[in-house]
């Protein structure tokens, strides 16, 4: 699931925040040959994520250490569940131990909330695809929006580079709707870049003003974003829309109201809360 090349530098990064010069506690207190072994424990239920993190964060402090997944990511834990095993120098262990849970934990509480939210609407019979946002921690970006997929969500784009979304600040700067969309649709074909575009609307006056637009400029839009609509405007709109777009809902949704929303069967829902609003997956490393 990851590109090493992509997440080892994060890691190492997160390795010389947490270790500096050294984990003087393990030094102090640990012979340097002294070896062991650990086991990372459910302390409850929930999907787990970021096993080959945690691995690849042990095997960057120590690559000798051995590492044995006993669960795979997307895989239901119970309380008192084993998820992996870790052995070879103590010292090691212990240096790797928070950084290593910090990853997992997050991850983990991440995919447990976004599972449990997909499985809602599954279950509602709606045909809507839940997606995150950029409301992630930074640098970790990599990490959370793969731990939305592990609990069965999909992403929204990865960053600013790969879509062209045009929100409600955008559109006031550049002086409304029209001019918006004027000025993407010329600045993709000057500068030659291939990006699918989606507008931000508040209004039904601004939906029409992006109909409007799209009669004339056919291909130039790809999908619409309902800002912070209540679900029986939403459906106003998406009849409006005719499923010209692509339709996404946003702002205002939580786990109360997201049946109400995911009714309308809009295409989309994307809800910041799948990685801004989350409490860690509680798991603990013991020794053994």
């Amino acid at each position: 699931m990851f590109e090493k090349e992509v997440v080892l530098p994060l890691i190492k990064q997160a390795i010389k925040e947490d270790v500096g010069n050294g984990d003087h506690t393990s030094l102090a207190t640990i012979p340097e040959t002294a070896t062991g072994k650990a086991v990372l424990v459910a302390k409850e239920e929930g999907i787990i994520a970021g096993m080959d993190i945690a691995e690849l964060t042990y095997k960057t402090i120590d690559p000798n250490t051995v590492f044995t997944a006993l669960k795979q990511d997307g895989g239901k834990i119970n309380i008192g569940d084993r998820i992996f095993e870790v052995e070879g120098l103590s010292r090691s262990i212990l240096t790797a131990e928070r950084l290593s849970l910090n990853y997992i934990q997050r991850m983990s509480g991440i995919a447990t909330h976004t599972y449990r939210l997909v499985k809602t609407v599954k279950e509602s019979g709606s045909t809507t695809t839940l997606l995150d946002t950029r409301k992630t921690t930074p640098n970790n970006r990599v990490f959370e929006k793969a731990a939305v997929r592990i609990g069965g969500g999909s992403n929204h784009r990865f960053g600013l580079f790969d879509m062209i979304l045009i929100k409600d600040n955008h559109i006031d700067f550049a002086g409304g709707i029209t001019k918006a969309l004027d000025k993407v649709r010329d600045y993709l074909s000057d500068t030659g870049r291939q990006l699918k575009v989606e507008i931000e609307v508040r209004t039904m006056a601004e939906l029409q003003e992006v109909l409007e637009w799209g009669e004339k400029n056919p291909n130039g839009l790809h999908r619409v974003m309902f800002d912070n609509f209540t679900p029986d405007r939403l459906k106003e709109a998406l009849e409006v829309t005719a499923k010209k777009y692509e339709t996404e809902a946003s702002g205002g949704i939580t786990e109360k109201n997201l049946l109400d929303y995911a009714a309308t069967n809009v295409d989309f829902i994307s809800i910041g809360a799948l990685t801004h609003h989350i409490k860690a997956l509680d798991l603990s490393l013991k020794a053994e």
